[in-house]
């Protein structure tokens, strides 16, 4: 009986290692590409970064991403109206007092900004700002090739109201940030949240840039025409060590924030749906592949955004 059992045994294993096959996978090489990342808001000049792709198995610095900015683009953007050739201006020429303003942009510290040769491009030429119900024509010439693009500056849509509410689980004293929105009918409406909190911690704001949250852009799909009440976590809160990792993604009582909530259209509502898909997966090795659209035609890979918002300000107490 043990024999044939054995036997058996064999019989399946040579089976099984007769079904083997070895299967090769051709994974194409690395190909650079131009990435363009622009934007325009209402009242604000429009910014374009240029950079170039990575090749995803080179090393990862700080000084890598940085030092991927490009000079030399010739960068045009138009409203219809008025044409304006976008001013490239860099961090080792920045005239007097627009350091923050530059550390803004780029994400990083004033004392950083110093370390680097950074270049955006934009305007002071108010002519061609952001405006509601305008659209705006990209057009940027570099190293013998053109990339075109147009975004629009949609209507905004205002909160109806914010609140705080303290939440049950972590220590007394914190909370989600909670809104309503009624949502216009009849129209496909696509929107953005971002935060920033303005409590004063030795003489400054504790957040000097709005930061989004872990997923920040949504559409009115399931609302269209709607009144919602919704909330969103503090996504500050993951990177500070001082708080407790049960306290993480709440608000303390006391703090203030800024709401910026914004009105896309739909390319760039596309775009940021998928980008912020891809970040809350990476590394999730059951996570479907997402490849991120762009409204950049000529082979360049990014966004052109007109981003129209409003601004409130929550107080987080009972």
């Amino acid at each position: 009986m043990e024999f044939r059992i054995l036997i058996s045994a064999l019989i399946v294993l040579l089976g099984l290692s007769a079904c083997t096959k070895e299967v090769k996978i051709d994974i194409p090489g690395y190909e650079e590409q131009l990435v363009i990342d622009g934007k325009i808001e209402t009242g604000q000049p429009p910014i374009v970064l240029i950079s170039k792709t990575k090749d995803i198995y080179s090393p990862t610095s700080l000084d890598s991403f940085l030092n991927g900015f490009q000079s030399g683009a010739v960068v045009t953007v138009s409203n219809g109206t008025d044409t304006v050739v976008l001013d490239e201006i860099c961090s080792d020429n920045l005239p007097p007092g627009t350091e923050q303003i530059a550390a803004d942009l780029f994400g990083i510290s004033v004392a950083e900004l110093a370390e680097y040769h950074l270049c955006a491009y934009t305007s002071f030429n108010t002519a061609i700002w952001g405006e509601v119900g305008k659209t705006y024509s990209l057009n940027v010439q570099f190293e013998g090739n053109t990339y075109t693009s147009s975004t629009t500056i949609l209507p905004p849509t205002a909160l109806d109201s914010v609140f705080w509410k303290e939440d049950q689980d972590p220590d007394p004293g914190y909370g989600f940030s909670y809104a309503n929105l009624t949502d216009p009918l009849g129209t496909f409406d696509n929107y953005m949240w971002e935060v920033k909190r303005i409590n004063m911690v030795d003489g400054e704001p504790k957040d000097a840039n709005f930061t989004k949250t872990y997923s920040p852009v949504f559409n009115d799909e399931f609302f269209s025409g709607k009144t919602i009440e919704f909330y969103y976590e503090n996504p500050m809160s993951w990177q500070d060590q001082g708080v407790d990792n049960k306290n993480k993604g709440y608000y303390k009582i006391g703090d203030s924030v800024v709401i910026k909530f914004s009105k896309l259209d739909k390319a760039v509502f596309d775009f940021y749906e998928r980008k912020y898909m891809q970040l809350g997966t990476s590394g999730n090795p059951f996570a479907s592949p997402t490849t991120i659209p762009s409204n950049i035609t000529g082979g360049a890979l990014g966004v052109w955004a007109g981003i129209s918002p409003s601004f409130d300000t929550l107080y987080c107490q009972p």
